[in-house]
């Protein structure tokens, strides 16, 4: 079988669009806050010491390349 990148966050997966992590229970993918905020606090913590400024700015950046977020108006707002 082979894999493809979550179009949310782009960790690979086996089939779908989203993977189960950006994705709510009833399968359809979350909300833009929450899967901003997962994603932030996930640059939190794989980069110790960087500051929430920094890691809101870099999961923009991300987001604004994933087929999901890309043209999300809350994204194309953020960039500036």
């Amino acid at each position: 079988m082979s894999n493809h990148p979550c179009e949310s966050c782009s960790m690979p997966i086996e089939s779908g669009h989203y993977c189960q992590y950006c994705v709510t229970p009833e399968g359809t993918l979350q909300p833009f806050e929450e899967r901003f905020e997962k994603m932030v606090g996930w640059q939190l913590r794989q980069k110790p010491g960087t500051s929430r400024a920094d890691a809101e700015r870099d999961t923009i950046a991300f987001m604004a390349k994933m087929p999901a977020w890309r043209e999300h108006p809350q994204v194309r707002a953020r960039l500036g």
